[in-house]
């Protein structure tokens, strides 16, 4: 756990150096709002609109590998950029433009996650709306620890968030899902 932190800690200075607006999401956010569980890699998401992506891409390839062949050009086209640490730990960078986005990074907030390291993770219901939107069965798990963990979310928030996102991509039942799942484990 130690070094995924490390790492975090790390693509953090990058963004503050660089005054980038950013927020760490995935499983070190979950580990704060849900319960811990096994991640392999740390996932960000830097705001950096349409049209500025590659200043972003060539800084954050200065300082780590990247994962695949053609990793910058993969990155302009889907959007995320694959990359490892000098020790192999996974760096997911989603390059970050939609409204949806740009409010999860505003209302990000500094956790301290060992003793005097703090990182800027999403909140609670923006990793909702997040693992909701990928839907996949660990996302599932995932909401499910993050619902009986916090006792205080906000409802309106996520639903306003998923409902547009859930609609663009065609994906209307996983509000349904989610709201089966906020009945079985989080308690009102």
């Amino acid at each position: 756990m130690t070094e995924l932190v490390e790492t975090a800690v790390e693509l953090q200075s990058l963004c503050e150096h660089n005054d980038w607006e950013f927020c760490i999401i995935g499983g070190l956010a979950l580990q704060f709002w849900g319960e811990q569980r096994l991640t392999k890699d740390v996932d960000l998401t830097v705001l950096t609109g349409v049209g500025n992506e590659e200043i972003y891409i060539d800084k954050f390839l200065v300082k780590f590998a990247s994962r695949i062949g053609g990793a910058r050009e993969f990155a302009l086209r889907s959007r995320v950029l694959l990359l490892k640490t000098e020790s192999g730990v996974g760096v997911d960078v989603s390059l970050g433009a939609v409204p949806f986005e740009a409010g999860m990074v505003a209302r990000a907030v500094y956790k301290e996650y060992l003793p005097g390291i703090t990182l800027k993770i999403c909140t609670a219901e923006d990793l909702i709306v997040l693992k909701a939107f990928a839907a996949r069965p660990r996302d599932w798990n995932d909401i499910e620890t993050v619902l009986i963990k916090q006792s205080a979310l906000d409802w309106k928030y996520i639903l306003e968030q998923l409902t547009p996102l859930a609609g663009f991509q065609d994906k209307t039942d996983i509000l349904a899902e989610l709201g089966e799942r906020r009945k079985e484990f989080y308690q009102e």
